[in-house]
């Protein structure tokens, strides 16, 4: 084997990519080796154990998911002087979010955590603090419809819940989506890392979100 300049992350994005094929638990520290083209012992000048990249890979994945952003002050700002009605608005941004977690590394990740936030406490964290951001987004967006006489005045426990109960319908989509691409990615082994996230999206998937969204904010005569 050659060696190499290694580094924790070029580890943990080896470990993602091994789990998202076989799975964490099936992933084994000379799987990695082998990816990289190094000896296993080399692993163990980065990692302690397997545990612990499994750890660090979590706490990785956690920084990177929360770097990323359903609403912008951009989008916020321009409200004002958008005539975007809220559920328009709340299909761009979804649409816009689930593009994003399409592509690699984030669609890696993204399976990764939520395939393990049954196994981990800090992977549900990550899951859990992904939905309160969203829903806060969602309630900031509410909360300037209302500003701008867009919408009619809500109190405070009825904002909350509607942000809680819209984000939830969101995400769960998104997961099924995600469910769904990643079945699509295994039965097409030829794409591989890197050209195999360059799959079409799946309008008919994403419109069936927006659609239930839109829904949603019928029957709360949100228009």
């Amino acid at each position: 084997m050659s060696k190499k300049n290694i580094s924790q992350e070029k580890i943990i994005q080896s470990f993602l990519s091994s789990s998202f094929n076989k799975s964490a638990g099936s992933t084994s520290l000379a799987d990695i080796a082998d990816d990289l083209e190094i000896k296993k012992a080399s692993l163990y000048n980065h990692f302690t154990s397997k545990e612990e990249m499994y750890d660090s890979t979590i706490q990785f994945c956690k920084n990177e998911i929360a770097s990323i952003q359903f609403l912008t002050e951009k989008n916020l700002s321009s409200i004002a002087t958008n005539k975007l009605s809220f559920p328009s608005l709340l299909k761009r941004l979804t649409t816009k979010y689930f593009n994003l977690f399409e592509n690699e590394p984030l669609f890696q990740m993204y399976t990764f955590i939520h395939s393990e936030k049954y196994y981990n406490v800090q992977a549900l964290q990550v899951v859990t603090s992904e939905t309160e951001k969203i829903s806060s987004d969602i309630k900031k967006i509410l909360e300037k419809y209302i500003l701008l006489n867009k919408l009619s005045q809500k109190s405070e426990k009825e904002l909350k819940d509607l942000s809680a109960a819209i984000a939830s319908i969101i995400l769960n989509q998104l997961d099924s989506y995600i469910a769904e691409k990643k079945e699509t990615v295994r039965q097409n082994p030829e794409s591989g890392a890197g050209s195999l996230f360059a799959l079409p999206t799946d309008e008919k998937s994403l419109n069936k979100t927006t659609k239930i969204v839109e829904s949603i904010c019928n029957l709360l005569n949100i228009e």
